[in-house]
Order: C-alpha cells, then structure tokens, then sequence
C-alpha cells in the first residue's frame, strides 16, 4: 500500500469513527521547531555540561536549580513555536464532534493554540508555573520575562514549572482522564511517539477499539496490534484527511 492508499484508508476510518482519540508524543511538535528528546537531532544527542534526563529530573531541579534553569529557559521554552497542520487537524475534528480526546505527552500547550478543548497533558504544560512555597500560579510570559535566570515568587518562594519530571508522578486524574477516554474510544491514531516511556505508553492497553492507527517515522512496540501503519510527517497526513 502506497502511502496515498494508506492516507485514503485512514480518512476511510476517521469518516466511520464518532469516538476518535489521539494519542501523541514528541513527534507531534517537531514540524513547529521543537526538538524531540530521543531523535538523532534530539535534545538527547546534544551536547550538554549534564545528560538531559538528568537536567530534567526533580532532585536535579532541587539540588542544582540554576543548572535547571539555564537548560530549562535555553531548550524547553525558548522561541515562540506555533501550532503546525497536525494540531489543527485534531481540532478541526474535535469541532466536528468526531475526535473526544488528545492524549498528549507533549509540554508545548500547542493543541489548545490550536483550538482542541479536551487535552489531557500527561506531562504538564510549561505554560503553568507554581511557587513552591505560596502555591501562586504564573504563566509562561513571567517565566520567560523574569529579570533573574531563577523566577522566584513576591513571596520569595522557588518558581516550579507544572511539569513531570523524571522522578515524578503523573497525575492521577489526568490520568484516570485519559484511561477513561482510550477505553471508550472506537478508534485510537497514535502518532510521533516511541511508545517507550512508562507510564504513558501503557495506556494503549485500555484501548479495544475497532481501529488501532500508529503514525511515527520509526518502529513502535505496537505495531503488531495496528490495522494501519503510517511512517511518514505526522502533519502532512493529518492534513490531507
């Protein structure tokens, strides 16, 4: 099957579906400028003073804030990315009534720029900040903007990002959330993710659906399982259904 068949089959799908759910990783964001972790050109190959699963863990953030921070404000949150024709896609068909969900595993915050309303973000989002001390939340502007390399509060308490670091607990009821919607879904299009990282991926488990569809440029685990596999941009195949 050639991959206009294979696009032609996917629509033949998404037009059958009314309970679609998307399931994303790292590779939903790539074609808007930001770099995946585990990619050749990822933020896993670059070169570092520390490993970045390091830089990103939470005894890492304790223990050597200002390190945190430096990488954190350099290759997390730098730019102004903007949604690419994959996140608009996904809304369009949330619109539609045809999508209940995006599952994502992604930061970026960019499905709900996009326009999509259930997003459940596994990891966080670097657009909500909390202090560690008060609980005062902040948005990504008083991040970006603050005069000091470590954003601290007016009650002088520690800024945290809202996301999961290694070492960290997802949590339960975004969780619960996307268990809840992977299971009443008839069909599950997962795309741009490795499906390696644990818990995340187990979530695929709760899904008996009728339509399984993985949309990533590499092998995943479940590739097996699906009716349709599709190794190409994850954006120029949304956007051609």
């Amino acid at each position: 099957m050639d991959i206009q068949e294979k696009i032609k089959k996917l629509s033949d799908i998404v037009g059958e579906s009314e309970k679609i759910v998307f399931f994303g990783g790292a590779g939903v964001s790539t074609e808007s400028g930001i770099p995946d972790f585990r990619s050749v050109d990822g933020l896993y190959h670059q070169k570092w003073k520390y490993p970045p699963e390091t830089i990103v863990s939470h005894s890492f953030f304790v223990g050597n804030t200002e390190e945190f921070y430096r990488f954190y404000r350099e290759k997390m949150i730098a730019g102004n990315p903007q949604p690419n024709p994959a996140h608009l896609k996904l809304a369009q068909l949330e619109k539609q009534g045809k999508l209940t969900a995006v599952v994502t595993q992604n930061i970026d915050g960019l499905h709900q720029m996009a326009g999509s309303k259930k997003v459940y973000e596994l990891h966080g989002s670097i657009h909500r900040n909390y202090c560690t001390k008060c609980g005062k939340f902040f948005n990504l502007d008083y991040i970006k903007n603050y005069p000091e390399n470590i954003p601290r509060c007016d009650c002088g308490g520690l800024i945290k990002p809202d996301v999961v670091l290694y070492e960290e607990s997802l949590d339960n009821n975004i969780l619960n959330g996307s268990v809840k919607a992977i299971s009443k879904a008839d069909a599950l299009i997962i795309g741009g993710t490795s499906l390696i990282v644990y818990p995340a991926s187990g979530l695929i488990n709760y899904f008996h659906g009728k339509h399984l569809v993985i949309i990533n440029k590499s092998p995943t685990p479940a590739d097996s399982s699906a009716e349709l596999l599709i190794d190409d941009s994850i954006g120029k195949v949304l956007s051609q259904i």
